[in-house]
């Protein structure tokens, strides 16, 4: 292990612990991947849901099928698994030749100096075919190439029960209410407006953009003491204790079980849930988040693209397969099939520009939100902001503190972590 790969691991002790634990036990990671052929070997880190890895799957198979000389093998693990997993088994010298996932990942991946700078293993005339906000620069160098934009928040609605959807928060309102109702008359409400997972701070952002706020400048320091923070606070806990319209608790799975059984009018929720509700029978639509009134700003949730990263462990003789593989999975073809299937915006600018598209609703109403949403930093203090937002942020929902002191606490928290993450 390298003298500066010591020190930045002194920041994470687990981490610390646990990468010595590896780099001895380093044999029985190659002994699990030695076979008896001679095939080039290259595995694959995500974090992907079910229907992302079938379609994977096809296109591992026909880049097989290609070049029979080649074994390539796709481990799904769960997000904070992968990113502490990866940084482990990277810094011990092993780990998968590809890491896939958000581009948020890029920035602890390359404090730890576990991934290629991509820019000289792939020519500029190649890489100008994807839209630039899917290729990920981090300090003067391009350390992922996505194949999806997006990751980001939209408001979805039953068309059954919203025929036109609101594009303020005036209009949001007033079509929760009209939805909110004791179908039974036992005097509980059987359907509300709107439910999404408020509780969790990454829900909560296009609220506080909408309100004018953001969560840290162009240097990475915290900027979390805003209007924009108390102004976003301020109207969810409105919807709930006011208007009403939104259930009194709801984290993820409760929302989306209201949304698929009819018992939401209208949810909040990413691009990677768009395929499942339709698969569930939903006549789903797809609209951007709506503009604040008081401030004439849209909602803007974070998007953040999802790509490839090549593990800086990869040898030279697996180098060219793993460039070549990284190619074909970003092909034109392989992005329109997953575009199709999933409703994800492909990066690959012909397809963007193709008839599917260009036609596809969902797709059209996908590409105006990350038009209007904000790129997701990708520095490693973000970790530290969403720590620091939670306990404040739940606190103003549950009573015990205003939402100008939960700003501030936010923001002494924030800077405090970061702090310590850099000590």
């Amino acid at each position: 292990m390298r003298p500066k790969d010591i020190l930045r691991l002194s920041r994470w002790p687990a981490v610390l612990a646990l990468v010595t634990l590896v780099s001895a036990s380093a044999f029985l990671w190659n002994g699990c991947h030695r076979r008896d052929d001679d095939k080039i070997r290259i595995t694959i880190w995500h974090q992907d849901r079910i229907d992302v890895r079938l379609i994977l799957q096809r296109q591992l198979d026909r880049f097989m099928a290609l070049h029979p000389e080649v074994r390539v093998e796709q481990l799904f693990k769960e997000t904070e698994e992968l990113r502490s997993g990866f940084i482990i088994a990277a810094l011990a010298g092993q780990g998968p030749e590809i890491v896939y996932g958000p581009s948020d990942q890029v920035g602890p991946f390359e404090v730890m100096d576990i991934i290629l700078p991509l820019e000289g293993l792939f020519e500029k005339e190649w890489l100008e075919q994807f839209d630039e906000k899917g290729r990920i620069w981090y300090k003067g160098h391009l350390y992922q190439l996505a194949d999806k934009l997006g990751n980001h928040l939209t408001l979805l609605y039953n068309k059954k029960l919203v025929p036109v959807p609101p594009t303020t928060d005036e209009e949001l309102v007033a079509v929760a209410r009209r939805l909110t109702t004791d179908l039974n008359g036992d005097g509980k409400t059987d359907r509300y407006g709107l439910a999404w997972n408020y509780t969790e701070p990454f829900f909560f952002i296009p609220f506080m953009t909408g309100f004018g706020g953001w969560i840290m400048d162009d240097q990475g320091n915290p900027t979390l003491d805003n209007p924009g923070t108390v102004g976003g606070l301020n109207f969810i806990k409105q919807l709930r204790d006011v208007h009403k319209v939104i259930p009194n608790e709801a984290d993820y799975v409760v929302a989306d079980i209201l949304f698929k059984d009819g018992h939401a009018g209208m949810i909040i929720n990413g691009d990677w849930s768009w395929a499942g509700y339709q698969n569930a029978g939903l006549d789903i639509g797809v609209a951007p988040l709506p503009r604040i009134t008081a401030t004439g700003l849209w909602c803007a949730p974070m998007v953040s693209p999802k790509g490839f990263s090549i593990n800086v462990n990869v040898s030279e003789e697996k180098r060219p397969w793993v460039i070549a593989l990284i190619r074909f999975l970003m092909a034109e073809e392989n992005q329109l099939e997953s575009a199709k299937e999933l409703f994800t915006m492909p990066t690959h600018k012909a397809v963007q520009s193709g008839e599917f598209v260009q036609t596809n609703e969902i797709l059209r109403n996908s590409r105006l939100q990350i038009e209007h949403g904000r790129p997701m930093p990708v520095v490693p203090e973000l970790r530290a902001i969403w720590d620091a937002m939670r306990p404040s942020y739940q606190a103003v929902l549950a009573g015990t503190m205003k939402a100008d002191q939960a700003a501030r606490n936010m923001q002494l928290m924030a800077l405090r972590r970061i702090k310590d993450m850099n000590e």
